[in-house]
């Protein structure tokens, strides 16, 4: 039993390392419909784990079980669902291969890279061609599994090409020349048989019907309508024949099977007429309008949805192509992709910083405000660290790189802006089921119109020139054609799209679409003091020794000078990581004293730290600490009284178990704060400053910067629980709303305090980004980053309201008008075309906003 839980904790670990997760590009996604068809496809799958499937980006990330199932079967399955995967190809010029062997051995070791389809290495014409998935592997890593397998790899045609947006454009080109194809056809044939209807044609075209009066015409002439729209039948709408029939192969239905039910519907009824087998008006243009009219509404929304990702893509592009880094005593310019970890870096001024690093020699200014939003350029010196894809603007600087590829900040940015968009914001939850159903409740309803129509319009008083069952077929197509589950698919994802790279490209990164969406229902801010609301870079302001107050108390202790209080203080608190002990040693250094050596080094969290230095019990720590001690403050309180209402920290310092003096720190506050608790204010937030400071040192800083609330001596580990006891609390009585609290801090140190806010942001900086567990980091540390990220919040989830709403009403309103008959089989194609444009266009409309 004792090996219990050492067995558990390592089948869980073994479980972490069977568990994968991958990022698949899907492409011939259209709807709602789609996305769920892919998710269930995949979830069927032994060994999936997870599957979340977004409609806006194109993508399906799942989690699965590498001992159950492999790459090539989780393709195989969305195939099988009636998708594709986007791929790259990538043609390299081969180094080295010295014979024929040594071409089937890197042939073997690139088809052994995860995220490599095919591979093809020739001896002869020294290349290779290899199929890939981008999301998974690139061509940089290709390149340096050629390298790791004893050979060179060159590009063929220069730069490497973003394989999934070329997958895409392609994608999206061939819409654009089946629409060509569509609109050839179909306006001729729509303006015949307009023509035709209203008597505009040569005589030759009509024969003349005798019965009725009206002119007809002539056989031949149905026969060139049918010549006109089969290719738009049968080859631009061929891709909804076969989605229709994969989605019914798989037991759902989608987008595809109301288009191939509305226009077959027109098509074949018109057969038996063309044929001579019926007598009636044929509605070949009615099916060619709906395909061409739904081709040209996906082409625009593709285009659209192509300029939703633009942030992720400027990003991207904000990355060097070339660096120039010294080996072997020579300065070589290399791709940025093959820098390596430990390469010296030269930067010129005006260039890109090509990867993350340390200055090792140089002087410059950096512009960061690419990543992290700040403006104003950042000064770099030696030991300093650099981020790729910033801007040297003025000196020459020498840094060594320490991440490269994707451990960059860049990357990472990159990454979790994909993450965020890729995952499923709450709201999108009802649309999703509406989904679901929507498409067999539409089937349903159209079954009922023509019902309706066929049993029960001969009662009805209409005067019209069709019989009663083409009247009831054609209305029929409309409720089809009319119903758009696209708008609803599109609604949350396009919108999520935008405001995540909105944000990103304002410094503010969302982890999920949840963070983005929670963010705008918050109604308390609480602000972590130190490095939040202050620099977080605290100075030594007074040192009072005992020996000044010695007339105030009967307590006999030896006088002590500053310098002597001050080194034996620093010589404890020295490596100290806390901001108040590094300001100590600081200012010790400052003043060039002399370190003495300690031994017995203990830290009391939330109260201070001890040691024995040259055989004295040294003691540094808050009002807690001596109370603890029991050690008296020996006439030093006015001073403490004093120093708190100045908003300084004051430490106290005992020496042999006897107060010795104070060392007075104070911590100055940001330029934007006050302005950034304005503007929280301006939003309605109430404002709450969190410390573990005494009393009277937070309510001095509180009023300077105008926070509502205070709560100060609060321990590290007791921020979480003021946290909770705040979202406990009810603001207002009557509305009995709970309140939804944000906690800003610095991502490591209020870890806890972040975890237990409904949203937890960290402030922290372009190089640690990818450490912060926060749901939302500011990349900067201005303070008004929070306000930017709840406006935008609100602003995105205002948008995908909008969306919903346009959604949702478009199809209540506009399939019972298709049922009643008030809309034609084209004008419903129209309609239904331009409706998924419509969001897309609304969410886009998020890029311009100001935040």
């Amino acid at each position: 039993m004792l090996n219990t839980p050492i067995s558990n904790l390592h089948s869980l670990i073994t479980k972490m390392t069977e568990t994968k997760q991958l990022t698949l590009p899907i492409t011939g996604m259209t709807c709602a419909n789609c996305v769920a068809t892919v998710e269930r496809n995949l979830k069927k799958l032994d060994g999936v784990q997870n599957a979340v499937v977004n409609l806006s980006s194109e993508r399906a990330t799942v989690d699965f079980d590498t001992t159950k199932l492999a790459l090539s079967d989780v393709i195989a399955r969305v195939n099988r669902a009636g998708y594709g995967i986007a791929t790259g190809e990538a043609d390299l010029i081969i180094k080295r291969l010295s014979d024929n062997n040594d071409a089937t051995r890197l042939e073997k070791a690139l088809a052994k890279l995860e995220g490599v389809l095919e591979a093809q290495v020739t001896f002869t014409t020294e290349k290779a061609r290899v199929k890939y998935i981008p999301t998974i592997i690139t061509q940089a890593e290709l390149r340096r599994a050629v390298a790791s397998a004893g050979f060179e790899a060159l590009e063929l045609g220069g730069d490497a090409e973003d394989a999934e947006a070329v997958a895409r454009e392609n994608e999206i080109n061939e819409q654009k020349r089946l629409l060509i194809i569509g609109l050839i056809f179909t306006v001729p044939l729509f303006l015949l048989s307009m023509g035709k209807d209203f008597n505009l044609l040569p005589a030759f075209v009509y024969s003349q019907n005798t019965m009725e009066g009206m002119r007809e015409a002539q056989p031949w002439f149905g026969w060139l309508m049918l010549a006109l729209a089969l290719p738009v039948q049968f080859y631009v709408g061929w891709q909804y024949y076969v989605g229709a029939f994969k989605a019914v192969r798989n037991k759902s239905a989608n987008m595809d099977v109301l288009i191939v039910m509305g226009s077959s519907a027109a098509f074949f009824y018109s057969l038996p007429i063309t044929f001579g087998l019926l007598m009636g008006h044929v509605y070949y243009e009615t099916a060619a309008v709906i395909i061409t009219l739904i081709k040209l509404g996906k082409f625009l929304e593709a285009r659209a949805k192509g300029r939703t990702s633009e942030a992720i893509k400027k990003l991207m592009g904000l990355r060097a192509k070339t660096a120039r880094v010294i080996r072997d005593g020579v300065e070589v310019e290399v791709p940025a992709d093959d820098v390596r970890v430990g390469d010296v870096v030269l930067v010129k001024p005006g260039e890109t910083i090509p990867v993350d690093g340390v200055v090792i020699e140089g002087r410059s200014a950096i512009d960061e405000s690419m990543l992290t939003g700040e403006s104003l350029p950042v000064e770099k010196k030696p030991g300093d660290p650099v981020i790729g894809a910033t801007l040297n603007k003025l000196g020459l600087l020498k840094f060594e790189a320490t991440k490269v590829g994707k451990e960059t900040a860049l990357a990472q940015i990159i990454k979790l802006v994909e993450d965020a968009q890729g995952s499923k914001a709450p709201i999108q939850k009802m649309a999703d089921q509406v989904s679901a159903i929507f498409v067999p409740i539409v089937i349903g309803i159209a079954a009922l119109t023509f019902a309706g129509w066929y049993f029960l319009g001969p009662a009805l008083p209409i005067n019209s020139d069709i019989d009663n069952f083409t009247r009831a077929l054609i209305y029929t197509v409309a409720v089809l054609v009319i119903a758009c589950p696209c708008a609803m698919g599109l609604a949350t994802p396009t919108a999520i799209m935008v405001g995540s790279g909105k944000g990103a490209e304002a410094g503010i990164l969302f982890r999920t679409s949840e963070a983005l969406e929670r963010a705008g229902k918050v109604n308390i801010v609480v602000l972590d003091k130190t490095g939040t609301i202050t620099k977080g870079q605290p100075a030594v302001t007074d040192i009072i020794t005992n020996h000044q107050h010695l007339h105030r108390t009967q307590v006999q202790v030896l006088p002590i000078t500053e310098d002597e209080l001050l080194r034996l203080a620093a010589s404890v608190e020295k490596g100290s990581e806390h901001p108040l002990g590094e300001s100590i040693w600081a200012e010790a250094t400052t003043r060039g004293l002399a370190f003495a050596e300690l031994s017995g080094f203990k830290a009391i969290p939330g109260h201070g730290v001890q040691a024995e230095v040259e055989g004295r019990s040294v003691m540094i720590g808050n009002q807690r600490m001596f109370e603890a001690e029991k050690i008296s403050l020996s006439g030093l309180e006015s001073e403490v009284a004093r120093l708190q209402s100045e908003a300084k920290t004051a430490m106290l310092v005992a020496i042999d178990g006897q107060a010795a003096g104070i060392i007075a720190v104070a911590d100055t506050i940001k330029d934007s704060s006050k302005d950034a608790i304005a503007d929280l204010h301006k939003m309605g937030l109430k404002v709450v400053m969190i410390t573990g400071d005494n009393q009277k040192t937070a309510d001095a800083i509180a009023k300077q910067v105008g926070v509502d609330m205070v709560l100060a001596e609060v321990l590290p580990e007791g921020k979480s629980s003021e946290v909770k006891k705040l979202q406990a609390q009810i603001e207002n009585p009557k509305s009995k709303i709970v309140n939804v609290v944000a906690m800003v801090g610095d991502g490591v140190n209020d870890a806890p305090a972040l975890a237990q806010a409904d949203v937890g942001l960290a402030i922290g900086t372009g190089t640690d980004v990818a450490m912060a567990a926060a749901p939302v980091t500011l990349m900067s540390g201005d303070l008004r980053g929070v306000a930017r990220a709840i406006n935008l919040s609100r602003k995105t989830v205002a948008t995908i309201k909008q969306n919903l709403f346009w959604a949702f009403v478009y199809n209540v309103v506009l399939i019972p008008a298709a049922m009643l008959g008030y809309l034609n089989p084209m004008l419903a194609a129209g309609a239904m075309a331009f409706s998924s444009v419509f969001v897309v266009t609304n969410s886009l409309r998020l890029r311009g906003q100001k935040i």
